[in-house]
């Protein structure tokens, strides 16, 4: 009886060579080994036994083939393989030399897969005695399949274990090519990424400013602000020494606003029809305002087309209008100037008005408190005499009189009254004028003191009518001054006088100036590559971060 020799397990070689390499001594050794075993004692020749042709045939024929130098698993492959057709081997040998007497090659790949198929995979290659699977095996370009096999007695083999310095340029040559492998890895997914976050995003930017973007004609006009009288030397101070762009800095970024405004965008539209020009559908959809925009979304466009600047230095402002049609754009920009014209007019006049109001309420004051001053006085004199200060005067004169008539009868009564037997009668003559004086002297006194008929005393009403000279006197020059003070303002306000000037008018654009197809598509890439880098440069913060 025939036992299966065992054979130890071979790691198949995926790239092998084409010239099978020969076994190493302890394989040859265990191969001879099993073949000794596998054939039975009476196959052994005998000393003086003479063998037919045939069985000398069979063994020339098996002594070739043992120098083949078949591998163990080759060997038992054609016994197996034998065994399928119904031949009855005596060894592993003679299975290859029934096989091939047959016309049947046991190392074709195509009857090493029949056997395999055949088998159900229950076979020696399923690892059940002790070998590999038969699919792992790979045939060489001359369709023999390459594996492990035996190889002359005397052979020397390299050992299986390496030097630590093979090991280690090995493990190193195993480390760069790892690293290498990875680099392109990360180069491809690099690439990858900016290929679908930034070339792409740019290819497709530029493709719409060359192909797809309407061509857009700029108009550029330039116009200033000046005063009436830019020296103001009538003003004297410092207002003569201020240049006419800083006299006129604020009005001309007042106008500029104005012009920026949604108010003269409306009368843009109203006017010539900015919102229908911008609406046509031939302009591509990403510059075009749609039908049913709101103002809000039709000025949004009016701020990005009309384009102001105002140049502290020189005083100038700048104004770029574009639109599709550059015959268009001409007009617009004219009446956007005209726009301008009529604000700086309304500021001017605002600032005349200004001026010279509080002259003229200042004025109109002045006037009615003289006019009232005036009043007064016509009643005073109406409701007294006529000329109250004449009569006061007279009346002091007619107390002085008879004040000096009065002391000359009283020494004339003192005089008498000194006598030794004094004159009765004339006594009584001087004491009865003096009596009279007395009562004249009071008449006139009262007359001066007393109000008489429900009217004021002559003393109060001259004080009254003084009062009202002088009330009236101070209303003139109130109103003098308030004259001057008018006049004076309406010559400074006739300085404060704008008028705008085109310095550039306006004119038609024969070339279109948007879209700067290059210079859009540049700062595109730059845009799309510095969003990748930032989020690139934050993901991976946060990487570390978490990692860490």
């Amino acid at each position: 009886m025939t036992t299966k020799p065992k054979a130890r397990k071979f790691r198949i070689r995926r790239s092998a060579p084409q010239t099978p390499q020969p076994p190493r001594p302890e394989e040859q050794a265990r191969e001879q080994a099993a073949d000794s075993a596998a054939q039975p004692q009476q196959s052994s020749t005998t000393t003086g036994q003479v063998s037919s042709g045939r069985e000398t045939a069979a063994a020339t024929s098996i002594e070739e083939i043992r120098k083949e130098g078949l591998t163990g698993r080759q060997l038992r492959m054609s016994r197996r393989m034998a065994q399928k057709h119904g031949l009855a081997p005596t060894s592993d040998f003679d299975a290859v030399r029934l096989l091939r007497a047959k016309g049947i090659d046991p190392f074709k790949r195509n009857s090493i897969l029949e056997l395999v198929a055949g088998d159900g995979g229950q076979g020696g290659g399923d690892g059940s005695d002790g070998t590999p699977p038969a699919a792992d095996a790979q045939p060489p370009a001359n369709d023999r399949v390459q594996l492990p096999h035996t190889v002359p007695t005397g052979q020397n083999l390299p050992s299986a274990q390496l030097s630590p310095a093979d090991r280690r340029a090995f493990e190193i040559t195993q480390i760069q090519s790892d690293i290498a492998k990875r680099r392109r890895r990360k180069l491809l997914l690099l690439l990858t990424r900016l290929t679908a976050f930034v070339f792409l995003p740019t290819l497709i930017a530029g493709y719409y400013y060359y192909a797809v973007a309407t061509p857009m004609y700029t108009t550029k006009s330039e116009f200033l602000i000046l005063t009436a009288d830019s020296g103001g030397g009538g003003g004297g101070g410092l207002g003569g020494l201020l240049p006419t762009q800083f006299a006129t800095g604020q009005d001309s970024i007042a106008t500029q606003s104005y012009l920026q405004s949604k108010d003269a965008m409306l009368r843009l539209d109203k006017d010539v029809g900015f919102r229908e020009h911008f609406s046509q559908q031939w302009i591509d959809p990403i510059q075009r305002l749609s039908e049913d925009a709101s103002n809000e979304d039709a000025y949004k466009l009016y701020k990005k087309y009309v384009v102001l600047g105002y140049d502290p230095t020189e005083g100038v402002i700048r104004m770029e209008l574009s639109t599709a049609d550059p015959e268009l754009s001409a007009v617009f920009s004219e009446k956007l100037i005209e726009y301008a014209e009529e604000n700086v007019d309304e500021l001017s006049a605002e600032k005349r008005s200004d001026a010279v109001k509080t002259a003229v309420e200042s004025l109109e004051q002045a006037k009615a408190d003289r006019r009232a001053a005036q009043q007064r006085m016509v009643e005073l004199q109406e409701s007294s005499i006529l000329d109250p200060e004449g009569e006061v005067a007279n009346i002091r004169a007619l107390l002085s009189n008879v004040e000096l008539q009065l002391q000359e009868k009283q020494l004339a009564l003192n005089t008498q009254m000194n006598n030794s037997r004094p004159n009765q009668a004339r006594v009584e003559a001087l004491r009865s004028e003096i009596e009279v004086l007395e009562r004249e002297l009071n008449k006139q006194k009262a007359r001066l003191t007393q109000a008489t008929d429900g009217t004021s005393s002559l003393a109060a009403q001259s004080a009254a009518i003084q009062m009202a000279q002088a009330d009236l006197a101070t209303a003139d020059m109130v109103l003098q001054a308030a004259l001057e003070t008018k006049r004076q303002s309406e010559i400074e306000a006739n300085k404060q006088v704008r008028y705008l000037t085109v310095s550039v008018k306006p004119v038609a654009s024969q070339d279109s100036s948007y879209p700067r197809s290059f210079e859009n598509t540049i700062l595109a890439f730059l845009i799309f590559a510095g969003i990748y880098l930032m989020i690139s440069l934050t993901v991976s913060i946060l990487r570390e971060q978490v990692s860490s």
